[in-house]
């Protein structure tokens, strides 16, 4: 009986599609379910966007609050439509978050072979700092989505010999766009200089068509006008696109060593929102090895392109540290280097052996095992148990919605966030007792100066600390209004 050769064997011919497919899918099952597995209730930071995006009127855009404007818009038609929720406020996020794990797998595939980057995709768009930012209600997605956007435009760009003017018209969209998210301004610069220097794509810039062209740097001139009017309008935009709210040059070095933290402490004790480590001691040799084979050929711009987006992430980590999350783009090009480096000199050993090269598979599987198996129990059990990240998200919301249904309930801390309650529940929201009321419900303990109320009850969550959120109170006489 004739053998079939493995070549013409349909799992080895279409292996490629069929992993790519299983990692779209799982990746996509587990960020829609991502806010039932993780973090247990909001942070600061996503009580805040949620505030800011519900609240963005006209007037505001009008006025030059322009900051972070599609993933706000986003956020605000997400909890006008499903109400204030933590799914309604992660959900953006989770979008962005599956169109920039796409993106990251398409990058990757224009850059390297279908081997490396498959491998690479799986490591990134499971690994722990991805699923938290694609499931933080935060815009901080922002500042990695634009510049993958603009490196895989960038690459449908170099890498065809004629490439439809389309991507270059899309690309300076998208980098119009990117420039009112905060730092993108840096990234754009670098993205003209980068064209202006490098042989390539000076030549492709002047091989558009001449109405191209000219649509390209009306756009452009058309983005700088409406950047130096929300300037003009909103003066406090400046500091917010270009450092941070309330930043001082002082506290550039204190903020890249908090920021780094997380990445290079290999225990779980910093109080932050983010686990520590980031990435694991695997993925980040295996990224160190990357580094190191880029050497070769440095000045190729995809070897250079990740020890400069390393530069930029340290730079920018100075004026934010929560801007640290940006280093997972370059994290993922290292990595993928990391991979071709280790599968090219294992290959290289055995060039006329197919069982040696097949053997490669068991460490492969016990390295990437060791990667994406802890990586995802770290996510999924760090943010529930560990004490020092868990603390700095509150449940208060959640509680709120499975045990108030038409009470009066009394706040006084982030009540501009809580009085959104009111549009999609029968909860009424005050910050101080001064209606008719015969019942409320205080978001913590009222103080001893209202002496005719009775205490019903008190509402727990599991958390640790602080897990009294509401308590009841019956008044023995009404309050008059005043």
């Amino acid at each position: 009986m004739k053998k079939t050769p493995i070549s013409k064997l349909f799992l080895y011919r279409y292996r490629f599609v069929i992993g790519y497919t299983v990692l779209g899918l799982a990746f996509a099952l587990l960020l829609i379910g991502l806010p039932f597995v993780a973090q247990n209730g909001l942070s600061q930071a996503e009580i805040d966007s949620a505030t800011s995006s519900y609240y963005l009127g006209k007037d505001g855009i009008l006025n030059g609050d322009l900051v972070d404007l599609p993933y706000r818009v986003l956020q605000k038609y997400s909890i006008t439509f499903f109400g204030l929720s933590a799914y309604a406020i992660k959900l953006p996020s989770i979008i962005i978050g599956l169109l920039l794990g796409f993106l990251l797998i398409l990058l990757l595939n224009r850059w390297f072979k279908s081997n490396v980057s498959l491998l690479a995709s799986c490591l990134i768009v499971l690994s722990t700092p991805f699923l938290f930012l694609a499931g933080s209600g935060t815009p901080l997605i922002m500042i990695v989505f634009w510049p993958t956007l603009l490196l895989w435009l960038g690459s449908k760009i170099q890498g065809e010999k004629r490439p439809k003017p389309s991507y270059s018209l899309i690309f300076t969209i998208a980098m119009l766009l990117s420039i009112f998210t905060p730092y993108m301004i840096y990234f754009a610069v670098f993205c003209v200089l980068f064209v202006a220097f490098q042989p390539h794509l000076r030549f492709i810039v002047k091989d558009l068509p001449k109405l191209m062209l000219g649509v390209i740097g009306i756009l452009t001139i058309s983005g700088i006008v409406l950047l130096a009017v929300n300037i003009s309008h909103n003066p406090g935009a400046i500091m917010e696109l270009l450092f941070a709210k309330d930043w001082q040059i002082g506290d550039f070095f204190g903020n890249i060593a908090s920021g780094l933290a997380p990445v290079f402490s290999w225990h779980n004790s910093l109080e932050s929102v983010f686990l520590s480590p980031l990435v694991s001691l695997p993925t980040f040799a295996l990224a160190l090895i990357g580094l190191l084979s880029t050497t070769k050929g440095f000045f190729a711009s995809r070897n250079s392109i990740a020890s400069i987006l390393l530069v930029f992430c340290v730079v920018i980590t100075g004026f934010n540290p929560s801007a640290v999350v940006f280093f997972i783009l370059p994290f993922s090009i290292l990595m993928a280097h990391g991979l071709k480096y280790l599968l090219e000199k294992w290959y290289g050993l055995f060039p006329e052996n197919p069982y040696a090269r097949i053997s490669a598979l068991v460490p492969l599987t016990i390295l990437f095992g060791l990667m994406i198996v802890p990586g995802l129990l770290q996510y999924v059990n760090g943010y529930r148990y560990n004490p020092n990240v868990a603390g700095q998200f509150s449940d208060k919301l959640e509680v709120i919605r499975k045990n108030l249904n038409d009470e009066t309930l009394l706040v006084t801390e982030d009540y501009d966030f809580y009085k959104i309650l009111e549009a999609s529940t029968g909860i009424s929201v005050i910050n101080q007792i001064d209606t008719d009321v015969s019942k409320i419900a205080s978001l913590g303990k009222l103080t001893n100066s209202i002496d005719n109320c009775i205490l019903d009850r008190i509402i727990t969550s599991p958390m640790r600390d602080n897990s009294d959120i509401i308590y009841l109170y019956t008044f023995t006489e009404k309050l008059e209004g005043e």
